[in-house]
Formats: structure tokens, sequence, C-alpha cells
């Protein structure tokens, strides 16, 4: 499997912050956890059901699995961009479903949605990923 430098790019970068993100997760206080599980209720309201420990190493774990997928050459373009796609789609639903993230027009992000509203940059990576994978596919057939 050839490995060009833009999905290096697109691959290396975010997978490295997202492992590191994970793995600041891993031993998270209470507090912290019960805050972050708060945000994620707004989005997904059956995370309500878990303890707060519970949700802290899940959300670990699974940034370990995105992060994992992108600095794995192993793991196709594509699949990695399906999976940061839906890590992204996760975020951004929970920016916007909370409406302190946004200003009154629900899209703008306000000062406490700005670190959220940024996610979506991951989301433009995933889609980029998952298309150019699907260029080098049509290629190859021709």
């Amino acid at each position: 499997m050839a490995f060009s430098l833009s999905n290096l790019a697109l691959r290396a970068i975010p997978g490295a912050f997202i492992l590191n993100s994970g793995y600041g997760k891993l031993n998270l206080d209470e507090q912290t956890a019960g805050q972050l599980q708060s945000m994620a209720a707004n989005a997904f309201p059956a995370v309500k059901d878990l303890d707060a420990e519970t949700f802290g190493k899940a959300l670990a774990y699974s940034e370990f699995v995105v992060g994992g997928a992108l600095v794995l050459p192993v793991v196709p373009s594509r699949v990695a961009g399906l999976a940061l796609g839906a890590f992204a789609g996760g975020l951004l639903t929970m920016y916007f479903k909370t409406d302190e993230m946004t200003e009154e027009d629900g899209i703008r992000p306000s000062q406490a949605g700005t670190a959220v509203a940024k996610d979506s940059w991951i989301a433009a990576i995933a889609l980029a990923l998952i298309l150019q994978s699907k260029g080098k596919k049509k290629n190859k057939k021709k």
C-alpha cells in the first residue's frame, strides 16, 4: 500500500493528537469525567446511564481506537477516515445540541463553543481521507 506525504499529514498529526487526548483521559478524576459526560449527554442522552468513571474510560479507549486507526499505515485511509468522521460527528452533534456553545443563530460558536467548533476541521480531514481513497480506486480501474 503506497502511503503519500499528504496521507501522512492527514493521518499522523490528528492521529497523534487524538491518541494523546485519549491518554490524558485514562485517569480522569470523577468530577472531570462527570463534566465531560454531562456535555456528551446533551447530544447522546443514553450516556447519562453510565457512571462517570466508565464514561471517562470509554471515551479514552474510543480516542485510542480512532487515533490508532489514523497512525497505523495498515489501516486503509478510507477506514481511518470513516472512524475519524464518526468521531467528529459525535463532537459536532454535541456542539450543535448544546445551546451555550453557539451564538443565537445556532451555528456560529460562542466563546464557550470555540474549542469544540474547531472540531469541524476534524470532519474536513475525515472527508479528505474518504474521498482521497475513493479517487485512487477509480484511477486504478482505468
